[in-house]
């Protein structure tokens, strides 16, 4: 069973910076394709970057360009996203999630498990 376990979140000041980790176990990861999510109140879940395991290939939401990065750390197993620059516009609840296979996507179906969700918050 593949768990994603998130972490890292909080309340910061716009213009401040956060990183969030996702841990991943139960399975090995090097044919996954990873994706940070994230979901404002009365919005739908949206992409936010996507990383390809096997050769750190990304992809990121417009809106984060230039301020967000995602990595991963194969020993440990994790996903980072560092964000700097936060906006409150940024503030949601950020989730990890897995895909199988090489394919990058953006759509949230095409996502095989998720994390519970960190919760980000940005104060102007």
């Amino acid at each position: 069973q593949v768990q994603l376990v998130e972490s890292g979140g909080g309340l910061v000041q716009a213009g401040g910076s956060l990183r969030l980790s996702c841990a991943a176990s139960g399975r090995t990861f090097s044919r996954t394709v990873m994706g940070w999510f994230r979901q404002a109140p009365g919005k739908e879940r949206e992409v936010v970057a996507t990383i390809r395991w096997s050769d750190s290939n990304t992809y990121y939401a417009d809106f984060v360009k230039g301020r967000f990065t995602i990595s991963r750390d194969n020993a440990k197993n994790t996903v980072y996203l560092q964000m700097n620059s936060l906006k409150p516009e940024d503030t949601a609840v950020y989730y990890c999630a897995a895909k199988f296979g090489h394919t990058m996507s953006v759509l949230t179906a095409r996502y095989d498990y998720w994390g519970q969700g960190t919760q980000v918050t940005v104060s102007s």
